[in-house]
């Protein structure tokens, strides 16, 4: 299993980031996969995740309203769409993958990419 997040950037405050994850050698039909983020300092954060069976998503509280997370399985691709973005959303930005349904427990994923940073500062 191998994961590859990229997208991230130096944002404004209010601005919007799409971040992909890519991921290869296996199938999003069997794997759900979670956005977790770690900003400087603290500990990893569980953000958003979509279901293998049927794409069903999750969001944490702190993101509601404000990221949408969504998948291509033709393409094997995983995105987190990010709107208004606030400062307190800059971190490193991980996509994580473990069997079938989604967790809120980070520690639960199984395969992590590398990670991708996000920056929002005016």
């Amino acid at each position: 299993v191998q994961l590859q997040a990229s997208g991230g950037g130096l944002v404004q405050p209010g601005g919007s980031l799409r971040l992909s994850c890519a991921a290869s050698d296996f199938s999003l039909d069997l794997h759900a996969i979670g956005w977790v983020r770690q900003a400087p300092g603290k500990v990893r954060e569980w953000v958003s995740c979509i279901s293998a069976r049927d794409g069903t998503t999750y969001y944490g509280d702190s993101v509601k309203g404000r990221f949408a997370i969504s998948r291509d399985k033709a393409k094997n691709m995983v995105y987190l769409q990010i709107d208004n973005l606030k400062p307190e959303d800059t971190g490193v930005y991980y996509c994580a993958a473990r069997q079938r349904v989604c967790n809120s427990d980070w520690l639960q994923y199984s395969d992590w990419g590398q990670g991708t940073q996000v920056t929002v500062s005016s």
